[in-house]
């Protein structure tokens, strides 16, 4: 089975070298911009009412992939799914980010951890009442060295 996809609009961000980004969205306060292309624009209806957004987007400059990878915040090798490494078998990626404000297709937002350029499959509002989960194991990354 195979999936098409297409960008709906393109993530601007102040990172052009991917050793530049921060490690994670939640880790950042660096200011980007979303663009969405002018033909979803009306998509954007209502997201000023949401202070947080998901954003779901492509790692457009991750080659390979290997099944087994030393995450960022880790010095041992882990399994790819058990960690947020960008280079994927389908290189998805998503950040958690504040909205700070909208003008017409154009959305300002606080903790872009992505490379300027990045292109947007989706974005969908942060709903506490859906995303927060209770009892929660993080595995590896809680009892992980800290580097």
């Amino acid at each position: 089975m195979e999936f098409k996809m297409h960008p709906i609009g393109v993530i601007h961000s102040p990172f052009t070298e991917k050793s530049e980004t921060p490690i994670q969205s939640i880790r950042s306060q660096a200011i980007g911009k979303v663009e969405l292309f002018s033909q979803f624009a009306d998509g954007l209806q209502d997201i000023e009412g949401f202070s947080h957004l998901i954003l779901l987007y492509v790692f457009h400059r991750s080659s390979e992939y290997s099944l087994q990878v030393t995450p960022f915040l880790d010095d041992r090798r882990r399994g790819l799914f058990a960690t947020r490494y960008p280079s994927r078998p389908n290189p998805i990626g998503l950040s958690t980010v504040r909205l700070i404000s909208r003008d017409a297709n154009v959305l300002e937002i606080e903790g872009v951890d992505v490379l300027d350029g990045t292109p947007l499959l989706d974005i969908k509002p942060y709903m506490p009442e859906f995303d927060i989960r209770q009892n929660v194991r993080a595995g590896w990354y809680e009892t992980r060295k800290k580097l």
